[in-house]
């Protein structure tokens, strides 16, 4: 079937959808084929045409197929000047996704991904930030797992806090569920380069220009027990506390001073021990490269747990913040936070660029940043719960 130029942004797609072969990425083609409005131009791109053929048969729609390697300029160039929004599902992105940010900057064309490696954020803010500013491209990363709930769920909370008061923030996460092959070679891989992810970040901060003030921080938190939730509470050291914390620097409502924490939050001392000893011991034998490449062997990428698992699997990030004296709990749940969510949450980012009507931004920005409240009703409507917890 023929596609049409759309004469008012002279595209002939509203979305492409990166990687859609492998495990993640062939259930956001499934949440997109079942849940995209009437008449979405869309695509789904890959390296391998018979494997897009056979998503192409199963989602049973209208879907174009584009074959080119994350690694081929020239042919990622001519897609992202096609496509009105990007969804890049080829982690680890370290390894495979600089390419695909670069055409999508240098086009204007928006982008997403469900990246959860901070280094690879800072050094495509680096490499690609002003370029992007130019075009107007808007590059949202961590737009899976990693970190709408956190980042949205942030949002969520302070919006109902004083905006001329500083403002403490702490997220909880609780989880049941399996996290990606993709997820874990991406988190052993970043283990593995502490260094670099220093220099990064360092690199970031002498050019970034922070806001005029205010301020927004990242900051550690000590374990200990919850005195609101009553959770053993271990430190995480993900990319969200530091999304949240640009979302902060970038945005009004989180007040003149604001500091968020993030942690994992177990009902037990032995199971935050437990996960404790489990982090560090990931992150020793990712030092050693022998054994990194015998685990990551051991975790294939590209493939998932069962839809039965998945059914079974949920996730809670429960929020306090704290300012002038006011005390807010609240909560964001959903189901299986690796896979089913995760897909979810990066389909409606996506649609949420090309169809809504979002605050002006361009360059690297954050979910919140980018979407704000169209995001937040979205994924409201898909069924994660955002809500206010009576203590």
């Amino acid at each position: 079937m023929a596609r049409m130029t759309d004469p008012a942004t002279g595209r002939e797609l509203d979305l492409v959808l990166f990687g859609a072969t492998g495990f993640t990425g062939g259930l956001t083609a499934d949440y997109l084929a079942a849940h995209a409005p009437e008449g979405l131009r869309w695509a789904i791109a890959g390296r391998n045409q018979a494997r897009l053929e056979a998503v192409r048969d199963r989602l049973g729609v209208d879907v174009e197929m584009l074959v080119a390697d994350s690694s081929d300029h020239a042919a990622l160039a001519d897609i992202a000047q096609r496509t009105r929004v990007m969804i890049s599902a080829v982690g680890p992105y370290l390894q495979h996704g600089e390419p695909l940010v670069a055409a999508c900057a240098e086009a204007g064309t928006d982008y997403v991904d469900l990246t959860g490696e901070p280094e690879f954020v800072d050094l495509m803010w680096l490499a690609h930030h002003q370029t992007a500013a130019r075009t107007g491209a808007r590059l949202v990363h961590a737009c899976g797992f990693d970190s709408v709930p956190h980042d949205l769920g942030a949002y969520f909370t302070v919006r109902r806090l004083p905006v001329d008061q500083q403002i403490t923030l702490r997220g909880v996460v609780r989880t049941a569920g399996t996290f990606s092959g993709g997820t874990f070679h991406s988190a052993l891989n970043q283990f593995s380069r502490a260094r670099q992810l220093r220099e990064a970040m360092a690199a970031r901060r002498r050019s970034e220009v922070r806001p005029a003030g205010r301020r927004s921080r990242a900051v550690a938190g000590k374990p200990g027990r919850d005195p609101v939730l009553g959770y053993w509470l271990l430190p995480l050291p993900t990319i969200d506390p530091i999304i949240v914390a640009r979302s902060g620097a970038a945005l009004p409502w989180y007040g003149p001073d604001f500091r968020y924490s993030h942690y994992a939050g177990t009902k037990t001392l032995r199971y935050a021990a437990g996960g404790a000893a489990s982090v560090g011991a990931l992150t020793a034998a990712s030092q050693v490269k022998p054994l990194r490449e015998f685990l990551l062997g051991r975790v294939p990428q590209g493939e998932g747990p069962s839809e039965k698992r998945r059914e079974q699997a949920w996730f809670t990030v429960d929020f306090v913040g704290e300012a002038d004296g006011t005390r807010l709990h609240t909560r964001v749940s959903g189901g299986d936070p690796g896979y089913t969510e995760t897909a979810k949450m990066l389909a409606e980012s996506a649609l949420c660029l090309a169809f809504d009507a979002n605050p002006p931004s361009a360059g690297q920005v954050t979910p919140a940043q980018a979407m704000g409240d169209n995001l937040l009703a979205r994924l409201q409507a898909a069924g994660i719960c955002f809500e206010v917890v009576e203590d």
